[in-house]
C-alpha cells in the first residue's frame, strides 16, 4: 500500500466512530481506588494533541471537581483552550493533578490545584472560596467527582460505602452550587455529570446509579430555581468512558470487556466529552437549561 493509502486509510479509520480508538479486549489490570492515569492500559485521549480551542470562555473562571484525570481532565484542556482559568478539585491524585495543571498553563491559563475530600460540607465551602480568592469570580461550575464500587450482591455493601457515595456524589454537589451561587452572575452555567446509569442501571453499581439518578433530578429543579438569577444548569450522561475509576471499581472480566455491550462496541474517551462541556458552558447554549446531553456510544436512554 502507498504512503497516500496509509495515510488516506488512517483518516478513514479516525472518521469512523468504531475504529477511532480502541477497542475491547482490554488488558487485564487492576487499580487501587480511586485510580491514577500511569496504571491504564491502554491510555486514555484527553484531547492533548486534538483539542482545538476558538475563544468560547475567553475571559471565564471555572472550577472542576476531578479534574485531575478521565472526563474532568479532557474538561479542564478544553476549558483552557477556549480561554478559562481554572481550578482542578481533586481527592488525593497529586501527580495526575500536577498534569493536567501543565496542560492548563501551556495555553497561558492560570491553574489552581485544591485536595481534598469533597463529601465534606467544609471541603466544598474552602474549594469555592480558594477559587473566589484567587480568580474574583466563578462563571462555571462543574461537579464531576464520582465514587462508585462494584458489588454483585445487596449484602456486600457496607453501610459506610453506600453513605460516601451519596456524599461525594450528590451531596457534594448541593453543598458545592450551595457555595458557589452567590459568586455566579447572569450568563454562568453549572454542569453536572450524571451517567446512562440514571436511565439503564448497572446492577452491580446500586449505591452510584441511585445516585446518578438523584443528579437528573436535581440538576432539574436547580434550573427552575435559578433561571430567575440568569444562571443555567445542565447535565452530561456519559456511556462507559475509559478512566482510571474503571479499574479501581470493578472486577478485572468486567474492566476487559468494558464498553463491549454498547452499539458502538468500545468504551468512549474523555476527549469525546470535552466539546459537549464547553457548549454547555459557552453562550452557545444560552437557551439550553434543565437538560441533559447523553453521550453514550449510542445505548439508548428511554
Amino acid at each position: 500500500m502507498s504512503t497516500s493509502h496509509k495515510e488516506k486509510s488512517k483518516q478513514q479509520q479516525q472518521q469512523d466512530p468504531r475504529e477511532r480508538y480502541p477497542k475491547p479486549p482490554y488488558p487485564n489490570q487492576e487499580q487501587e481506588a480511586p485510580g491514577t492515569e500511569g496504571g491504564l492500559k491502554p491510555q486514555a485521549d484527553h484531547g492533548e494533541q486534538s483539542y482545538k480551542g476558538s475563544g468560547k470562555l475567553k475571559g471565564k473562571k471555572a472550577l472542576i471537581t476531578g479534574g485531575d484525570s478521565g472526563i474532568g481532565r479532557a474538561v479542564a484542556i478544553a476549558f483552557a483552550r477556549e480561554g478559562a482559568d481554572v481550578l482542578i478539585s481533586y481527592l488525593n491524585e497529586d501527580e495526575d493533578a500536577k498534569e493536567t495543571a501543565n496542560w492548563i498553563k501551556k495555553e497561558g491559563r492560570k491553574a489552581l490545584l485544591v485536595a481534598g475530600d469533597i463529601s465534606k460540607e467544609a471541603h466544598c465551602k474552602k474549594i469555592v472560596e480558594q477559587a473566589v480568592d484567587e480568580f474574583g469570580q466563578i462563571d462555571i461550575l462543574v461537579n464531576n467527582a464520582a465514587f462508585q464500587m462494584a458489588r454483585e450482591s445487596l449484602q456486600e455493601i457496607p453501610s459506610e460505602e453506600w453513605d460516601y457515595t451519596f456524599r461525594t456524589n450528590i451531596h457534594a454537589m448541593f453543598y458545592l452550587c450551595k457555595a458557589a451561587e452567590p459568586h455566579m452572575k447572569p450568563g454562568s452555567s453549572i454542569i453536572n455529570t450524571t451517567s446512562v446509569n440514571a436511565y439503564k442501571p448497572t446492577p452491580s453499581l446500586l449505591a452510584y446509579a441511585a445516585t446518578k439518578g438523584a443528579i437528573q433530578n436535581f440538576s432539574a429543579n436547580l434550573a427552575q430555581l435559578l433561571a430567575d438569577k440568569g444562571i443555567r444548569v445542565n447535565c452530561v450522561a456519559p456511556g462507559p468512558i475509559w478512566t482510571p475509576l474503571i479499574p479501581a471499581t470493578m472486577p478485572s472480566d468486567q474492566v476487559k470487556q468494558f464498553g463491549k455491550d454498547v452499539p458502538l462496541k468500545r468504551a468512549g474517551q474523555p476527549a469525546e466529552l470535552a466539546a459537549v462541556y464547553v457548549l454547555l458552558a459557552s453562550q452557545d447554549s444560552s437557551y439550553i437549561t434543565g437538560s441533559t446531553v447523553q453521550v453514550t456510544g449510542g445505548t439508548p436512554t428511554i
